[in-house]
C-alpha cells in the first residue's frame, strides 16, 4: 500500500464519530422502506416471463407460503403415487383371450334360454346374423357416355 493511503486511514481513524440526528435517520429509513415496497409490488419492464411469473406467484402465495408449499408437496406426493400404481395395475383388455367355440356356443344357448324365459317370440337375434357389407359408390356423379 502506498504511504498516502496509510496516512488517509490514520486521519479517518483519529476523527471522532458523529451521530446522525434521529429525525434524519427516521426520514431516511422510511423513504428506503417506501421505495422497497413500491419496487416489490410493481414488476419491472425488463424482466423475463419466468421472472414475472415468479413475482406474481410470490404475491399470491405471500400470506401463507408454508401452507401453500405443504399443499404443493402433498399434490406432488399424490401424483407420484398415482403414476407409480398406474404402471402396476393389470390391464384387463390385454389379458383376455378370444373365446373358444365351446364358450360361444354356451353363450348362445344361455341367450336363447333367457329369450324363452322372458317370452320373446323370435329366438334368433340380429347379433347372430352376419350382415354382409355391400360397398356403395363414393360419388353421386353420373357419367354420360356420348356416342
Amino acid at each position: 500500500m502506498s504511504d498516502e493511503f496509510k496516512q488517509f486511514e490514520k486521519r479517518v481513524k483519529d476523527q471522532p464519530l458523529r451521530h446522525v440526528p434521529a429525525e434524519w435517520r427516521d426520514e431516511i429509513l422510511s423513504t428506503v422502506d417506501k421505495t422497497q415496497t413500491a419496487r416489490s409490488r410493481q414488476p419491472q419492464a425488463g424482466r423475463s416471463f419466468l421472472s414475472l411469473f415468479g413475482f406474481q406467484l410470490r404475491s399470491i402465495l405471500w400470506p401463507h407460503p408454508v401452507a401453500w408449499g405443504g399443499l404443493a408437496a402433498v399434490w406432488i406426493f399424490i401424483g407420484a403415487a398415482h403414476f407409480s400404481m398406474r404402471d402396476q395395475a393389470p390391464a384387463l383388455a390385454e389379458k383376455t383371450s378370444p373365446l373358444s367355440p365351446e364358450a360361444v356356443a354356451e353363450l348362445k344357448q344361455q341367450k336363447q334360454l333367457l329369450a324363452e324365459l322372458i317370452g320373446a317370440s323370435d329366438t334368433s337375434s340380429a347379433a347372430d346374423k352376419q350382415k354382409t357389407f355391400v360397398p356403395k359408390p363414393r360419388s353421386e356423379r353420373v357419367e354420360i357416355f356420348r356416342e
